[in-house]
């Protein structure tokens, strides 16, 4: 086997490994934190694998794959662009329900009534945050409806490439062709978990196992997946990640029982712990998407000087 074959695939091996390992991964929530930060690190390292596949590749300087490379880059970049600006209004949110943990817990320790002027600042903060969730809701829906409009999630290639196309450069075609396919299904749980799930938003992936390759397959079984999450947990569109519809709930729970001490005193430590894992799970996933913009840029860097050393 000569070495591009097996850098080829190598290279196929190990992401039908990451996509196994992700659906082993998973909790019983499938949208958590824990899996999207799985989902994004299997993104980073897909697209870090490539880029350094290229240099074993030995692919002839300024041809057609540097072009294609650069259009994937852009829409893998840009769609990371729309998760990022949806998480944006997620900072506003928890530090608003941070807010309202403290004031519960003031509400406790000065063994104020609902009634007192701090009960009524809990009242009041119980309802802004419910107020800012469905607004968060609502921005992030005209968000993913309008950028990701004009940046298709589904991979471009209605028909699966005839084998020769595959093969193009050296193989390379093949190799951009998976990550294609693997960004988009693994952009669509990010998109989903973290801006917006409507029933018509993302691509499908029907029949992706006919084709017989063991990370079309893994996709396959993933899909299937998240697919029974969502008929088995929600009706209606918005943000599926789990840990904000957590607090959403008990937040609304809190407020249909009219903010009763009793209540706040019950729910006052699951509503700090689930707070805190929001907070911290998604300052978490502002960081690995800062990583893969970084990352981004070092790949084309790194494609453009080899081409420009050839």
């Amino acid at each position: 086997m000569n070495p591009s074959s097996s850098s080829l695939n190598s290279f196929y091996s190990s992401l039908a490994r990451g996509l196994d390992g992700l659906d082993h991964s998973a909790s019983p929530h499938l949208f958590s934190l824990q899996f999207m930060q799985n989902s994004l690190s299997l993104l980073r390292s897909t697209h870090t694998q490539l880029t350094q596949l290229v240099k074993r590749l030995h692919l002839p300087a300024g041809e057609a794959w540097l072009d294609e490379y650069m259009d994937e880059s852009t829409r893998l970049w840009e769609v990371c662009d729309v998760l990022k600006l949806g998480m944006s209004g997620m900072e506003n949110y928890c530090t608003n329900v941070s807010h309202l943990v403290s004031l519960m817990e003031d509400l406790i320790r000065n063994g104020g009534s609902i009634h007192s002027h701090i009960g009524r600042q809990v009242t009041r903060s119980i309802a802004g945050c419910r107020r800012e969730a469905t607004s968060l809701e609502e921005e992030n829906r005209v968000l993913a409806e309008t950028r990701l409009d004009m940046l298709p999630l589904q991979r471009s290639d209605d028909v699966y490439p005839t084998e020769s196309r595959l093969n193009g450069f050296n193989g390379f075609r093949g190799v951009l062709y998976a990550m294609r396919s693997a960004s988009s299904f693994l952009l669509t749980i990010l998109t989903w978990g973290l801006v917006h799930w409507c029933p018509n938003l993302g691509p499908t992936f029907n029949g992706l196992g006919s084709f017989g390759s063991a990370y079309m397959s893994s996709i396959e079984r993933l899909h299937q997946r998240v697919r029974i999450e969502i008929e088995q947990t929600t009706d209606r569109p918005g943000i599926l990640l789990y840990e904000f519809q957590t607090v959403r709930a008990i937040i609304q729970e809190m407020e249909r029982n009219g903010g009763d001490r009793m209540e706040i005193s019950e729910n006052v430590n699951g509503l700090k712990m689930w707070i805190g894992l929001l907070r911290n799970g998604c300052e978490n996933l502002v960081g690995q998407l800062d990583d893969l913009f970084d990352e981004i840029v070092e790949g084309r860097k790194l494609l453009l000087d080899l081409c420009s050393n050839r």
